[in-house]
């Protein structure tokens, strides 16, 4: 007999048994009925429970045991006004949501919703609805019925119009539509009076509507990579913006805004080329001026006329000369210059920091009307220029650079004949096409340099260079290459940077010798991986600053790339996270996704 009684009625497998998991425990429930506030944030909610629809309809479990006594008064409950259900796998919300009138908050930021029930519009109390990181691609217009909403955040959306009912939130102080694909806004956007913080960045913007100058509460603008082309002058009038952000757009000009508290002005990475003494004068109260990542070539005196500047930056822009004026500002604090190719200026200046390189600068005010006469005239004409015959001779260069001229003069190539000319620099000029002597030295020429001209096209004749290795075209206006690039069985690199390229050039894939491709600041949104592949040579690709809205995986299969750039593009994946940690990281990402 065994000595273990065989209990009847026991579950012989309950020790292996999921107990189940109850998502909103009722002390939660019983806390919010007190407190009006119920925190369902990162519990893993699929969908809201019934129970929390009805939290203020249901007679609640305590109600069941009645003790006479019993300190907790069930019925003095209060209304729910704070909702949290963020970070959970929501898909959808249910039409109960309307039986709790009384919210004033509901965060449903970081879940899957594709879409919002007709019955938020029953929600009249409501003063702050946040919906960011979800799936909706599109604003119903019952939202824009919510007439106390204050705060309505919708980053990280997919978002492609907005209703023109949008206008009627005229309460909303704070509105964030950044990382959407908006290419327009509505006209109704202006009746939003009391904004004071708007946030458009990275979306596909090509213009803002005029009706942006009502905004005239406005303190933060936020319009960063987008496509922006110009501003505005109607956004002068508001009068209230203290911070305007128009990084990563497509600006040529620095924007006229008379804004008189604009203490803020960020904008790098676009195309600006020249500063403008009218532009310069209607900053009046700016503190901070980012101009870095652009094509600004001389900075003018009328720089003083920022009396009230204190931070300075002028990185990576083709800036040569610094006016010593630039030492009278009396509040700069710091200059950023790094990645000019400045002359005449000592290199440790740039490493000992803003007052060293001031207190230089201020040394040579006094040294200035001397200088105003040495030498030849600041405006000598393009053919009064003298080739350097010392150079064509023993370094076998020939250069016409940085003379602002229209076509390079025929006393120039005549200087250089039956000379091996192996490189060639015309750059910074307003050529506006390829010059056809070059051909002269067709035997010879392995480098070329037509950067920051005007060039619209590329010659076909550009094809004879068999000897060609380097070509550098960057800061023009080119959107193609001929065909007949194909031949150029030798060329190593090829620079592209601020051109107007919107896919990846047919006749590069073709190159096979290639090992550097620059296409920064472009407008490339398509790269064909199974023909980049056959580059088995290319070791660096930069395609910054373009509009990519994917990277097919099969880029990762491009194994010779030791250096791949795509920061500043529209795409969702892979993460900063991912690019930051190196390209061969990034490669080992694109090939982990490919489908098999």
């Amino acid at each position: 007999m065994s000595r273990f009684k065989r209990t009847d009625n026991v579950d012989s497998i309950a020790g292996f048994r999921t107990e189940k998991i109850d998502l909103v425990p009722n002390g939660l429930l019983k806390a919010a009925r007190k407190s009006g506030q119920l925190n369902l944030s990162g519990r893993g909610l699929v969908e809201v429970p019934q129970n929390v629809y009805r939290l203020n309809i249901d007679t609640p479990e305590e109600a069941k045991n009645v003790e006479f006594g019993a300190s907790d008064c069930w019925w003095e409950q209060t209304d729910l006004t704070k909702l949290l259900l963020s970070s959970n796998q929501i898909t959808q919300l249910s039409d109960d949501i309307r039986l709790l009138p009384s919210l004033t908050t509901l965060d449903l930021h970081d879940n899957l919703l594709s879409s919002l029930p007709s019955a938020l519009a029953e929600l009249k109390e409501l003063q702050q609805l946040h919906l960011s990181h979800n799936q909706l691609s599109s604003l119903p217009e019952e939202v824009c019925t919510l007439g106390n909403l204050c705060s309505l955040t919708l980053q990280q959306n997919l978002l492609e119009s907005l209703p023109e009912e949008l206008g009627q939130l005229r309460n909303l102080t704070e509105l964030d539509l950044s990382n959407n694909r908006l290419k327009s806004l509505p006209c109704s956007l202006g009746c939003l009076t009391h904004l004071r913080k708007i946030n458009l960045c990275h979306n596909k913007l090509s213009c803002l509507p005029d009706s942006i100058a009502q905004l005239t509460n406005v303190e933060l603008l936020d319009c960063s990579n987008n496509q922006l082309t110009d501003i505005p002058s109607s956004l002068s009038q508001m009068l209230a913006l203290q911070q305007l952000y128009l990084r990563h757009n497509k600006l040529c000009l620095l924007p006229k805004l008379p804004a008189p508290v604009l203490k803020e002005l960020y904008l790098g990475n676009n195309q600006i080329v020249q500063l403008e003494t009218e532009q310069l004068a209607c900053l009046t109260a700016i503190s901070h001026l980012e101009l870095r990542d652009n094509k600004i070539n001389v900075l003018p005196e009328q720089i003083t006329l920022l009396s009230t500047l204190t931070r300075l930056d002028l990185t990576n822009n083709n800036i040569t000369t610094l006016p010593a004026s630039l030492s009278l500002l009396p509040n700069l604090k710091v200059l950023l210059l790094e990645g000019n190719p400045l002359r005449g200026l000592r290199r440790d200046l740039l490493t000992k920091g803003t007052n060293e390189l001031l207190k230089y600068l201020r040394g040579r005010i006094k040294d200035q009307p001397e200088k105003a006469d040495e030498g030849q005239p600041a405006m000598m004409l393009p053919s009064q220029a003298v080739a350097n015959l010392h150079n064509i001779r023993t370094l076998k260069i020939l250069a016409y650079s940085d003379k602002l001229a229209c076509s390079i003069p025929d006393e120039v190539f005549d200087a250089a004949a039956n000379q091996a000319v192996a490189t060639v620099n015309f750059s910074k000029n307003q050529l506006t096409s390829i010059p056809s002597r070059l051909l002269d030295f067709h035997s010879s020429l392995s480098d070329i340099n037509l950067g920051f001209n005007r060039l619209t096209c590329c010659s076909p004749d550009i094809g004879k260079l068999l000897q060609l290795m380097h070509i550098d075209l960057r800061s023009n206006q080119l959107s193609d290459l001929p065909s007949e690039m194909k031949n150029l069985c030798r060329l190593r690199s090829i620079i592209l940077n601020y051109n107007r390229f919107k896919s990846f050039p047919e006749v590069l894939y073709q190159v096979i010798s290639l090992e550097t491709v620059l296409l920064g600041n472009n407008q490339v949104c398509s790269v064909d991986p199974s023909r980049l592949t056959k580059l088995v040579r290319l070791s660096t690709l930069d395609l910054s600053n373009n509009d990519l809205l994917s990277i097919p995986p099969e880029v990762g299969l491009c194994t010779s790339l030791r250096c791949l750039c795509l920061e500043g593009n529209p795409f969702r994946t892979p993460r900063a996270a991912i690019m930051a940690k190196g390209t061969d990281a990034l490669l080992e990402y694109l090939r982990s996704r490919i489908p098999t």
